[in-house]
């Protein structure tokens, strides 16, 4: 199975830190956002992966190369300066990602969720991984049934934690273009098509020069699985 890490945001509530480098690559533990979930999709089994990449993206490439040095092999999928939004990235990486099923990881989380145990499971058109609620979030997105069918609305609201499981199909017949995801998940949940798990481990979103302070100050990736 091949993965995607979204990096194409411009990354407006990080600036002026991202004036001059795509949040990506901003450095955590002495390395970068990106070179964390790298290693741990390639720790995973995930070695194929297709970037995702706009504003400053240019370096993003430069930065990874080819993926050889994190045993990975890495394509570019270059969407311009102004990006295409979530599905409108996904959609325009198609050909990269071929048929069937894909894992797709936001570029800017931190977490010690286990992509491996994704790997073989058997989806309909999407599995999403939720979250309870960050303070910065605390609406939350979908519900999750004992079933584990992801719906609209529930009495417990969790968040999308950004990594989820895609087929294809979800996307078929959709011309390129910037499209939003949501629209297209809300659509595939109305008719039963995506199924969800809860997560309760380790999770940050990196969206802040204060929250990448705050991961920094955690010592994460290290305190919590091992330096890599």
């Amino acid at each position: 199975m091949k993965a995607m890490i979204l990096a194409a945001g411009r990354g407006e509530r990080m600036r002026p830190l991202t004036d001059h480098t795509p949040k990506p690559l901003l450095q955590v533990s002495g390395q970068a956002l990106i070179e964390h979930t790298i290693n741990q999709l390639v720790s995973a089994g995930f070695t194929d992966i297709v970037i995702n990449h706009a504003h400053l993206g240019q370096q993003i490439v430069d930065y990874l190369g080819d993926g050889q040095r994190y045993g990975a092999n890495i394509h570019y999928s270059a969407e311009g300066e102004l990006g295409l939004e979530t599905a409108g990235g996904i959609i325009n990486a198609l050909p990269l990602l071929g048929e069937g099923v894909f894992l797709v990881v936001n570029a800017d989380i931190a977490t010690d969720f286990s992509y491996a145990q994704l790997r073989e499971l058997a989806i309909d058109l999407a599995h999403l991984v939720l979250i309870d609620n960050p303070v910065h979030h605390p609406q939350g997105d979908f519900g999750l049934d004992d079933l584990g069918q992801v719906c609209e609305l529930s009495s417990k609201q969790l968040t999308f934690s950004g990594i989820g499981l895609y087929h294809t199909d979800l996307f078929k017949d959709l011309a390129a273009g910037s499209r939003k995801l949501g629209l297209l998940l809300r659509t595939a949940i109305s008719s039963g098509q995506v199924t969800g798990q809860y997560y309760s481990g380790f999770w940050m979103d990196i969206g802040t020069p204060e929250r990448l302070q705050a991961l920094e100050a955690l010592d994460w990736p290290r305190n919590k699985f091992g330096s890599m």
